[in-house]
C-alpha cells in the first residue's frame, strides 16, 4: 500500500533532522563515579558518632538503638545536617542515590524531604548556589549543568558542599563528574561543632530543600561544623538523648525543644521546667565552660485569629525564663538565652502556623547567628575587612584549608611562643610549617626559631582571611608570648584606608580576646612599589590605632626604603616580597625588639 505523500515527507523529515541533531549535539562524556562508603578517611560531616553508626548516613550511633524511643531512633536514621565536601573543575556533576522513605510529606516538598543541594565558594570565599535538574524515583538523581569551573585566579577547580536529605533515610549515594575532570574529596572537618538539639523545625520542616534549613544557614554563616539532632515531634529533653549530646565536645549547644512541649496534659508547666534544668545541669556537669544556649519557643503565626495559640507558647517560654534565672541564681556560667522576638516571625513566614517556610527559616537563622556571634566573640562587620571568609586564591603553590589543617595540628602538639601572622610575604620568609618558598630561611632560623615561632602567613591572605581563621581555633589552646601581625597589603585594591583600619580594629580585638596575655604588636604594613605614599599614611594611622586601643606597633618596613621614600629594588624580587637580603634586615627589627 502506498503511503500518503505527506506521511512520506515526515518520515524522511525527522529522519533528517536526527541525523543532524546526532551530528551537532554535544557528546555525552563518559562519568566517574565515587561513593563516600569507600572513602580512605572520614568524609561524612555533621555525624558526632561516626565510628559507631550502624549504617554510614545515620545520625546516631548503633547503640542508641533500644536506649531512645523507637521513634527518635527512626528519625535518627533521617541524614538532616549531615554534609559532604569536594572538590571539581567539572562543568557538570551527577549525583545519583536511593532514599528508605516516602519522597514527599504533605506540607513539604521532595526537595525539601528527600532532595540534595549544592553549594560552591568561589575563590574568594563568597558562597554560590548550584540548580539542577532532578527526578524522583527509585532512584533519585541531580544533574548540576552549565557550572563555572573556576575562577580567575586558578584552574584547579572549586569546594563544593553537598547537603542530604533533610527528612529521609540515604540507602546509598554516588557522585559523578566527567572522566576528563578533575575531583577529589575533602575530610570532614575535626573542628569543635555547634550541637543542636531540637524538634521538626530544627530537623528541617518545612524548607524547600536542605540548604534552607536554619541550622544548615547558621553552619554556612558561622562556618563552623554542626550536628543537627532534631528529631521530628520528639525533641523532648529527654534524658537518654541529653547523655548522648554530653558526650560532644562542642563549640555550643542549643536546646530548642519547647515547640515539643506544648501540650499541657503531657507536659504540665511543671515538668517542662523540671526537664530545663536538668538538661542544663546534666551539660554543664560534663562541659563546665561550654556555652549553652536556650530558645524560646517562636511562636505561631495564627495566633491572632487562633486564641489557643498564644498562651501554648506563652506559657512555656515563661517557664524557660524562669528556670534560667534560676540556674543563674545557682551560680552556672555561660548559660544565654534567646527570644521569641530574636527569630521574627509573621503571618508570612510559616508553613501550617508552626513550621517555617524559607523566609520563616532565614529569620530563624539569622536571629541565631546574631546571639551565637555574640556569645562565641566572633562578630561580623559590615565591610568586607570585618566579614570573616576562607580564600582559595592561591595558584598552584599551596592549599589554603590543608595549611590551615597543619597548623591546628601543629598548635596542639607543639604550642607555639611567638607567633607571625600575615600573608605571603610572612609565609615564604622561612620556619615551621613550610611554605612553597623560603627566601629568608637563614635569618627566620637565626631569629625566630630559637623562641619557638610558627609562621601563620599565608600567601594572598586579607584581613578577613585571617580573621577568619583566628575565630577558627588558630590561636587557641595555648598560652603564647609574642604575636606579630602584618595585614593589609592584599586589601589595597579593594578597601579604602578607613576600611582596613575598620578591620584591623576587630582584628586587634579578636586576638586579645583569645590571647590575653600575650603581647601583642601590630606591624605597619611592608612597602610596596608605587604604593609608598600610600603605605606611610596608612601606617600612620595604624599606628595611632594601637596607641588608643594599648597595643605595640612596629615600623618594620621602613628598613626596605631608600632615602628618598621608594623601594629599594635591590631588597625585593618583584617590587613586593623580599629576597634573602631584604628578610634578613627586616629580621634584624624584630631582634632588637
Amino acid at each position: 500500500m502506498k503511503r500518503p505523500f505527506i506521511q512520506v515527507f515526515l518520515i524522511l523529515f525527522l529522519t533528517s533532522t536526527s541525523a543532524i541533531w546526532a551530528q551537532t549535539a554535544d557528546p555525552v562524556p563518559p562519568f566517574s563515579w565515587w561513593n563516600p562508603t569507600s572513602a580512605t578517611f572520614p568524609v561524612l560531616e555533621g555525624q558526632a558518632w561516626p565510628k559507631g553508626v550502624r549504617n554510614f548516613y545515620d545520625r546516631l550511633p548503633g547503640r542508641a538503638e533500644g536506649n531512645v524511643r523507637t521513634p527518635v531512633w527512626n528519625l535518627s536514621r533521617q541524614s538532616a545536617g549531615l554534609m559532604l565536601r569536594f572538590r571539581s573543575d567539572a562543568a557538570q556533576i551527577k549525583i545519583r542515590y536511593v532514599v528508605e522513605g516516602r519522597h514527599a510529606l504533605p506540607h513539604m516538598p521532595a526537595t525539601g524531604v528527600s532532595g540534595l543541594d549544592l553549594y560552591a565558594r568561589d575563590s574568594d570565599g563568597n558562597w554560590q548556589w548550584a540548580t539542577a535538574k532532578y527526578t524522583f524515583g527509585d532512584t533519585i538523581e541531580y544533574h548540576f549543568r552549565n557550572l563555572k569551573p573556576n575562577d580567575n585566579y586558578h584552574k584547579r577547580g572549586r569546594e563544593y558542599r553537598l547537603y542530604l536529605p533533610l527528612y529521609n533515610s540515604v540507602k546509598w549515594l554516588e557522585i559523578g563528574v566527567p572522566e576528563n575532570t578533575q575531583f577529589s574529596a575533602l575530610p570532614a572537618r575535626t573542628d569543635k561543632p555547634l550541637v543542636i538539639y531540637g524538634t521538626s523545625i530544627a530537623q528541617g520542616a518545612c524548607a524547600s530543600r536542605p540548604g534552607m534549613a536554619w541550622p544548615t544557614i547558621v553552619s554556612r554563616k558561622l562556618d563552623h561544623p554542626l550536628i543537627n539532632l532534631g528529631f521530628s515531634g520528639n525533641g523532648r529533653l529527654e534524658p537518654e538523648i541529653l547523655e548522648m549530646v554530653a558526650e560532644i565536645d562542642a563549640r555550643v549547644f542549643v536546646l530548642d525543644c519547647l515547640p515539643n512541649l506544648v501540650v499541657r496534659e503531657d507536659y504540665p508547666l511543671a515538668e517542662v521546667k523540671t526537664r530545663i534544668l536538668n538538661a542544663v545541669r546534666m551539660l554543664r556537669k560534663k562541659h563546665p565552660t561550654t556555652p549553652i544556649l536556650l530558645a524560646e519557643h517562636a511562636g505561631y503565626t495564627d495566633e491572632a485569629i487562633n486564641p489557643i495559640s498564644g498562651p501554648r507558647y506563652a506559657e512555656p517560654n515563661e517557664v524557660l525564663r524562669e528556670a534560667f534565672s534560676q540556674l543563674l541564681g545557682e551560680g552556672v556560667k555561660e548559660l544565654y538565652l534567646i527570644s521569641k522576638k530574636d527569630f521574627e516571625q509573621d503571618i508570612e513566614s510559616m508553613v501550617d502556623g508552626t513550621h517555617p517556610n524559607d523566609l520563616g527559616m532565614m529569620r530563624y537563622a539569622e536571629g541565631y547567628e546574631k546571639k551565637l556571634r555574640t556569645l562565641l566573640n566572633e562578630p561580623k562587620g559590615t565591610v568586607s575587612t570585618t566579614q570573616p571568609t576562607i580564600q582559595m586564591r592561591e595558584p598552584d603553590n599551596y592549599d589554603w584549608d590543608t595549611r590551615h589543617r597543619e597548623i591546628l595540628r601543629m598548635n596542639q602538639e607543639n604550642p607555639p611562643k611567638v607567633l607571625m601572622i600575615g600573608n605571603s610575604i610572612t609565609h615564604f620568609w622561612g620556619g615551621l610549617p613550610e611554605g612553597p618558598h623560603r627566601r629568608g630561611a637563614d635569618s627566620w632560623k637565626a631569629v625566630f626559631d630559637p623562641q619557638n615561632t610558627r609562621n601563620l602567613g599565608y600567601g594572598w591572605d586579607r584581613i578577613e582571611n585571617v580573621l577568619w581563621r583566628i575565630y577558627h581555633g588558630e590561636l587557641d589552646g595555648y598560652e603564647a608570648n609574642q604575636i606579630y601581625v602584618m595585614i593589609g597589603t592584599n586589601n589595597f585594591h579593594l578597601n579604602t584606608d578607613e576600611e582596613i583600619l575598620t578591620g584591623w580594629r576587630m582584628l586587634i580585638e579578636a586576638i586579645r580576646h583569645r590571647q590575653p596575655t600575650a603581647t601583642l604588636t601590630m606591624t605597619g604594613v611592608y612597602p610596596r612599589r608605587k604604593e609608598e605614599k600610600r603605605v606611610v599614611a596608612l601606617n600612620q594611622k595604624l599606628e595611632a590605632l594601637t596607641r588608643e586601643m594599648g597595643v605595640k606597633y612596629l615600623d618594620a618596613g621602613k628598613v626596605l626604603l631608600k632615602p628618598d621614600g621608594t623601594i629599594n629594588e635591590t631588597l625585593f624580587t618583584d617590587g613586593l616580597h623580599p629576597n634573602a637580603d631584604g628578610y634578613r634586615l627586616l629580621s634584624n627589627q624584630y631582634n632588637n625588639r
